[in-house]
C-alpha cells in the first residue's frame, strides 16, 4: 500500500500518481521524477494518499526540484525551439505529409519528444536519422489527435474565451451531435463545431441526458460541411436514429379519453393527417431550398 501523491507536468494535463519514497513533499512543490520519458519536472497537485491495489508500477519521486534544476528546465527551451525548427526544414525538404505541433525535451537531454498531426501513417524513419544526427540523443515521434492540438496550440473560441481544453479540461470525453439536439440547437456542423474542427466541448456542460450512451463515432469533422447536402443529412439522421432507438413514443392522455360517439360521423372530406415521415421530408427539402439559395448568393 504505498503512499503516492499526484503530479501534473503539464497545465491542465492528466494527473498521475508518484511514490512519495520517503520525501518529504506537500501540495504545490515542485519535483523531479523519472517518468515514462525520462527526468522530469511536475508540480505537485493531489497530497498523499494511499493507493492499495495499484493496476500499474508506480514511479517514485527522486526529490524536490532544486534551482539547477529549474535553470537546466529553462535551458532546454532553447534546446526544443532549435529542434522545432530543425524538424520543421527536415519536414519540407523530405517533402513529408505530416505538421508538426510541438516539441519537448527531457530534463537530461537524453530524448527529445516531437509531437506531430498527420492524415494516416507516415514513414519518417529518414527523419529521424536526420534528427539523431543532429541533436545526438534519442528521438521520438508521437503522432496526436486534433484534439490534442488545439490543446497545445491554444486560441479562442466562438464565445470569445479561451478554449476550454487550454483553459482547464484535463481530458477529452466523447461528443454526439444528439447533445445539440437535445438543447434544440441548429444542427450546422459549422456553427457546432470548434477550432479543433471536432464538435465543441461545451456541448456537454448542458446536456442532461444519459452521457454512458455517448460516442466518440457520433462526431462530424467540419471539413464534411463542403460535402453534398443528402449526405451531410442522411448522416445526421443516422446519428439521430440510433438515439431514438431506445426511447419509448410518449402517449397521447388526451386521446385516450375520448369516447367513440365523440368522433366524426363523416370522416370522407376530412384531410390525412401528415405522418412523421412525410413532415421530415418536407423539412428537409426547405433545408435543402434554403442553403442552396445562400450558397448562390455567396457565388454572386
Amino acid at each position: 500500500m504505498p503512499d503516492v501523491v499526484g503530479i501534473r507536468f503539464k497545465p491542465c494535463g492528466k494527473i498521475y500518481d508518484f511514490e512519495v519514497n520517503g520525501t518529504d513533499v506537500n501540495e504545490g512543490d515542485s519535483v523531479v521524477v523519472e517518468s515514462d520519458f525520462g527526468l522530469s519536472i511536475g508540480k505537485v497537485i493531489k497530497k498523499r494518499h494511499f493507493i492499495e491495489h495499484p493496476d500499474r508500477e508506480i514511479k517514485k519521486v527522486l526529490r524536490i526540484a532544486t534551482e539547477e534544476d529549474l535553470k537546466a528546465k529553462e535551458e532546454n527551451k532553447q534546446l526544443e525551439k532549435e529542434a522545432l525548427d530543425f524538424c520543421i526544414e527536415r519536414i519540407m525538404a523530405r517533402g513529408l505529409p505530416m505538421k508538426l505541433i510541438s516539441t519537448e525535451a527531457t530534463l537530461d537531454k537524453r530524448r527529445i519528444i516531437f509531437y506531430f498531426t498527420a492524415d494516416g501513417r507516415i514513414d519518417f524513419r529518414e527523419l529521424v536519422k536526420d534528427l539523431a544526427a543532429k541533436f545526438k540523443t534519442r528521438i521520438e515521434m508521437r503522432q496526436i489527435g486534433v484534439r490534442d492540438e488545439a490543446k497545445l496550440m491554444g486560441g479562442l473560441g466562438v464565445c470569445g474565451q479561451e478554449l476550454c481544453c487550454k483553459k482547464f479540461l484535463t481530458s477529452f470525453k466523447p461528443i454526439s451531435i444528439k447533445m445539440a439536439k437535445k438543447q434544440e440547437m441548429v444542427l450546422n456542423v459549422g456553427k457546432l463545431s470548434g477550432l479543433c474542427s471536432r464538435l465543441m466541448c461545451c456541448l456537454r456542460y448542458e446536456y442532461e441526458g444519459e452521457l454512458d450512451t455517448i460516442s466518440s463515432d457520433d462526431e462530424i469533422l467540419i471539413e464534411e460541411e463542403d460535402a453534398p447536402i443528402d449526405v451531410i443529412e442522411e448522416k445526421i439522421s443516422t446519428i439521430l436514429s440510433k438515439s431514438k432507438a431506445n426511447e419509448k413514443s410518449p402517449v397521447d392522455e388526451d386521446a385516450s379519453d375520448y369516447s367513440d360517439n365523440d368522433k366524426t360521423e363523416d370522416n370522407s372530406s376530412a384531410e390525412p393527417p401528415k405522418t412523421d415521415e412525410k413532415g421530415i421530408q418536407e423539412n428537409q427539402e426547405k433545408g435543402r431550398r434554403h442553403r442552396f439559395r445562400r450558397r448562390t448568393h455567396r457565388r454572386r
